[in-house]
């Protein structure tokens, strides 16, 4: 079921609301947000995501209730990005001509809408429409239905490794 969701890009007046969707998704899946490596692009989406040839797209629902950060026009559903594989981690791996998603979250209360479908879909046609053939994705083994949502969507596992006292999953899909 899919209710009203709208995506749009990024602006920075959805900073604060991109940071608690992050926190709040992050918790729900038994982590510590500020225990997660790597999540300071949260805070610089601009320049890290825009300004290197990458997009983030927010989602983002008329109705606003204590579930959800809201932002300007509503409240902030779901969230995700990609970047070129050149400029993403430096600690993960790299795939010459490959894209990399980063921080797809669903708001808890809003899982199991088809708003992270939605989202990835709307970003992999971004991805193919800018010339990448392979899109990345990595996500951490403690969260299960991330695993489960990226192989129900054609994403091959193609490795593990260790960051901190994460078991990181690694796909990827030809596009």
């Amino acid at each position: 079921m899919t209710d009203q969701i709208q995506f749009r890009s990024y602006d920075d007046r959805d900073a604060a609301a991109v940071w608690r969707l992050h926190e709040r998704a992050i918790r729900a899946t038994g982590n510590d947000p500020s225990d997660i490596p790597g999540t300071s692009d949260l805070k610089h989406i601009e320049t890290r995501y825009f300004d290197t040839g990458g997009a983030f797209l927010v989602g983002v629902v008329p109705a606003v209730d204590d579930e959800l950060p809201e932002t300007f026009d509503g409240g902030l559903a779901a969230m995700g990005g990609f970047l070129p594989n050149e400029v993403g981690h430096a600690d993960e791996r790299t795939v010459p001509g490959a894209a990399e998603l980063h921080r797809m979250r669903v708001a808890p209360s809003r899982q199991r809408r088809g708003y992270g479908r939605r989202l990835l879909h709307r970003l992999e046609q971004q991805v193919a429409e800018q010339g990448y053939e392979v899109l990345l994705a990595t996500t951490s083994q403690s969260q299960p239905a991330a695993v489960a949502f990226y192989r129900d969507e054609g994403y091959q596992e193609v490795g593990r490794s260790t960051q901190g006292e994460y078991e990181l999953v690694h796909f990827e899909k030809r596009l």
